[in-house]
């Protein structure tokens, strides 16, 4: 039965689970060597399915955001200030401590056959190792994004917000652009600010050199990208019809997609950078996606397939962080087979998977058995109505 108003649209449940889905997906295939290609980044410049997932993410955050504070009337407060503040700094640590995580797990694989002492392989994995963290990376982007994006939400005035983000937008592209920053070089503005606060040490490594496509510098036009998620919930939350809802939204998705591609030509589209064009062509396509699930969830009722992707959308955080920890598991924790020592990941991969479907399709495979592991977790949590908020 259609449903064309509502004041709780299931789409953004939906689109949530999607992107996470999404995360996980991309984020554990069979072997790194060999990728399904939809399944891969832009080595720099431009846009594949996979640059969409973690902006969608962030875009979905801004509408949330939006559509929470609202019910408090956008009102600042010393209580809501610590509670912010409490999140974003837990969110920040729970992911420093995921890749803290990761550390240890690789630090006890790489050791496995060290002729050392066991007091120094700890030492050496829980603190030596510890020179070797790298501090930034996706939660800790979402804390500190989502952090700023609601103290902006709730000292500023809605209709400034558009101003802000265009603000934010322009001053980082000329930044880049002024700066010689559109390379991937030791030069570029992102790797210079992330070493001198950092340290190259504490940093991702790309094409050899330490750049860090979750860094500070473009943690700013991050902020603008959650404020257009933001500006999206103001429309949705405009008028209380679904069709005019669909209609808004698929307005403003086209224009700054429209938008975003004519700055392509100056600044381009780059995840990495996290461009000016490309945060306006993501939250162009996230709301026209939006406007589309609206229609066909909200408007006309079609509602059975969306359980497997409304598992992960309402604990997003928890699953995100659960298969970050069984990823690690399986991808340090082995055995010898056949003579050869092999993680369980490696066993799956290698041993139950290329053999019938070859190393492409076979990494492919693997991502698929992953995330249905996850959402058979995910699931359960679901059913039962267990809800873990950070």
């Amino acid at each position: 039965m259609a449903q064309p108003t509502s004041s709780r649209l299931l789409s953004l449940d939906v689109l949530r689970g999607i992107t996470i889905a999404g995360m996980i997906t991309v984020n554990n295939p069979g072997s790194w060597s060999h990728i399904y290609a939809p399944l891969k980044h832009a080595a720099w410049n431009g846009l594949t399915p996979t640059d969409l997932v973690f902006p969608f993410f962030m875009f979905i955050m801004g509408v949330s955001m939006y559509l929470s504070y609202k019910k408090f009337d956008f009102k600042f407060s010393k209580q809501t200030f610590f509670k912010l503040l409490r999140r974003s700094v837990l969110l920040f640590l729970i992911g420093l401590g995921l890749n803290y995580f990761g550390l240890i797990c690789r630090g006890f694989a790489s050791l496995r056959e060290a002729d050392m002492g066991f007091g120094d392989k700890l030492l050496q994995v829980f603190i030596y190792n510890l020179e070797k963290l790298r501090i930034l990376g996706v939660l800790q982007r979402l804390a500190l994004v989502s952090f700023f994006g609601s103290l902006t939400i709730l000292l500023v005035r809605p209709k400034r917000i558009p101003w802000l983000i265009g603000g934010i937008l322009i001053v980082y592209w000329v930044l880049m652009v002024a700066s010689n920053s559109l390379e991937l070089t030791t030069a570029n503005w992102i790797a210079v600010v992330d070493n001198a606060i950092l340290g190259a040490s504490h940093m991702y490594k790309m094409g050899g050199i330490a750049f860090d496509p979750e860094g500070l510098l473009s943690t700013f036009p991050c902020i603008a990208h959650v404020l257009l998620g933001v500006t999206a919930g103001r429309i949705i939350d405009s008028d209380k019809d679904n069709s005019i809802r669909i209609q808004r939204l698929f307005i403003f998705g086209t224009i700054i997609l429209f938008i975003g591609y004519l700055i392509d030509y100056s600044f381009p589209i780059n995840k990495s950078l996290w461009s000016s064009s490309y945060v306006l062509v993501t939250c162009g396509l996230a709301s026209l996606l939006l406007s589309l699930l609206i229609w066909i969830i909200d408007i006309n009722g079609k509602r059975k397939w969306c359980v497997f992707f409304e598992s992960f959308g309402i604990n997003p955080m928890a699953i995100f962080v659960l298969a970050g920890i069984i990823s690690n598991l399986l991808g340090n924790i082995g055995f010898t087979y056949a003579g050869t020592y092999m993680s369980i990941k490696g066993f799956i991969y290698n041993v139950c998977l290329v053999p019938p479907f070859g190393e492409i399709f076979g990494s492919l495979v693997f991502a698929i058995l992953f995330i249905v592991l996850c959402w058979s977790i995910a699931h359960i949590l679901y059913k039962k109505k267990i809800y873990i908020k950070i």
